[in-house]
């Protein structure tokens, strides 16, 4: 293995690596300073949430989105990462960001907000679509967040992309060991359904004791529904072929919620089991920039993978803008190593072992022994993601030398020390300050870190440059929504019905 993923390493030039790219898109709820969902709408201030290109919302209009231009370096990325923060806190007045992955305090379900768009068709669409995953999986579910990560490097073919994806979800257990930030949650995020969870004190808070990420566990971001769509991901047609299939076949359950209530309403856009291809679950996705109106799949099948998108990436509680600089390294490493590393073709039994490996990481990744199924059996966590980072180290070796940056090397480093000491991962971190500072309480730790988090955000400095570039842009996402807005002509159900036709997906 080593041999050949050296010599695949070898055959990239110092110039393709220097190329490479990456960008953050980050979520995050509005709360309020004393706990509780912030159920105010979206900031006008923050301009339009339907164009803004670095400032939208999420699911739900207290859950913003912040997204980073593309990036040559982890730094750079950090460092609009932060301004966009120290803007929107500007905006928000005393509501806090929350820093932790699973929500605070939550409303009843019906009550939690969907994220409004403005008229046109488009804006439309996104609400009617939120709908559509509330009635699908509940509200609840949607206020989940998380880090996006995404990454290329050029010259790679979709092969080679698939290639790569099909190594990370072999590997990713590694992913949500050494930053899986959620293993607790607030009692009012289970309440009426099926858990396992244990409690933390005599408080609402809920608990694993050794989980990593609750998040990417059975009651993070999962679907029964979706459990039976075997995505293979051994070339793009075959994976083309399988969301073609539940974009377009009706999914007898969604038939039944029906496209409208009786009075009329949106209940969703569509009756399959997918209803655009955003819905697909995953923990990392292939991903092409889409011209508008252009469906994502058809952007794919016409033009081929221009970038992944890694998806099992928690909020870090201890970084103001939940992630820093270090762990973007190590992505880029563990990226090219599942891209160099030996890829056979995935298999339906593969894949549903990968989705128990995946499960048992998130729940349990800190037990001591604890072993997940490899291509030839059992094999203990520990050493599998040991031996990973062996792999790891020709990877960082090149890119320091590549990249004139020896902190590829102190990022594996500092992994390997993390593996070492599971105490200091921060999952075990969060829960031991949880006991030791704040009552046993989920929501009392998130609150203090975000606090904190705010804090610091506001005491960087921020000139009166950069905060008239960032108005200026919210102006000019308000204005373009209007212009799409006034432009608008065509009633909404033909939009809807044009925009989900089969015919529109590609082949």
């Amino acid at each position: 293995m080593k041999s050949s993923l050296t010599q695949r390493l070898a055959a990239l030039s110092a110039d393709r690596l220097r190329a490479m790219r990456r960008g953050v898109e980050k979520e995050s709820l509005r709360v309020m300073p004393a706990n509780g969902l912030a159920l105010t709408p979206h900031p006008e201030a923050l301009g339009s949430a339907l164009t803004h290109p670095h400032i939208t919302t999420d699911y739900s209009e207290s859950q913003l989105e912040l997204i980073t231009g593309v990036h040559g370096s982890a730094e750079a990325c950090v460092r609009e990462l932060t301004e966009i923060h120290q803007f929107v806190y500007r905006a928000i007045g005393e509501e806090l960001l929350w820093v932790g992955s699973m929500p605070c305090g939550l409303p009843i379900d019906e009550t939690i907000p969907l994220g409004r768009y403005g008229s046109s068709n488009v804006g439309r669409a996104k609400s009617v679509y939120r709908m559509g995953l509330g009635l699908r999986y509940g509200r609840r579910m949607q206020t989940i967040s998380g880090i996006h990560y995404n990454w290329s490097l050029p010259g790679l073919s979709n092969d080679e992309y698939f290639a790569l994806i099909r190594n990370f979800r072999r590997h990713s257990f590694l992913l949500l060991l050494l930053f899986g930030a959620s293993p607790a949650v607030c009692k009012s995020f289970v309440d009426g359904r099926e858990h396992e969870l244990q409690p933390l004190g005599a408080g609402g808070t809920l608990h694993l004791p050794h989980a990593t990420s609750l998040r990417m566990g059975r009651l993070g971001y999962q679907s029964d529904a979706q459990a039976a769509l075997a995505v293979s991901y051994n070339s793009l047609a075959s994976y083309a072929y399988s969301l073609h299939g539940a974009l377009t076949r009706p999914h007898p359950p969604y038939e039944r919620l029906g496209v409208r209530n009786l009075g009329g309403e949106y209940n969703q856009l569509a009756t399959s089991l997918l209803q655009i291809e955003n819905e697909f679950y995953g923990t990392i996705r292939p991903k092409r920039v889409i011209f508008p109106g252009e469906r994502p799949l058809h952007a794919l099948r016409e033009r081929g993978v221009e970038y992944v998108e890694v998806r099992c990436m928690d909020l870090d509680p201890f970084e103001p803008v939940g992630i820093n600089a270090v762990t973007m390294r190590f992505l880029d490493v563990f990226l090219l190593h599942c891209l160099l590393a030996d890829s056979p073709p995935d298999t339906p039994e593969e894949l549903v072992r990968l989705g128990l490996n995946q499960h048992r990481a998130a729940a349990r990744g800190r037990e001591p022994g604890l072993r997940l199924d490899g291509p030839d059996g059992e094999v203990p966590l520990q050493a599998w993601a040991a031996q990973l980072l062996d792999e790891c180290t020709p990877i960082a070796q090149g890119l320091a030398a590549a990249l004139d940056d020896e902190r590829y090397l102190q990022a594996l480093d500092t992994a390997r020390q993390a593996l070492g000491r599971p105490q200091d991962l921060p999952s075990a971190r969060a829960l031991q300050a949880m006991r030791e500072l704040h009552d046993d309480s989920y929501i009392g730790f998130v609150r203090a870190q975000s606090r904190q988090s705010r804090q610091q955000l506001l005491a960087l400095p921020f000139d009166d440059a950069l905060r008239a570039r960032f108005e200026q842009a919210a102006r000019q996402s308000l204005a373009e929504q209007a212009r799409i807005e006034a432009s608008d002509t065509m009633p909404f159900e033909v939009y809807r019905q044009q925009y989900l036709a089969p015919e529109r997906l590609g082949r």
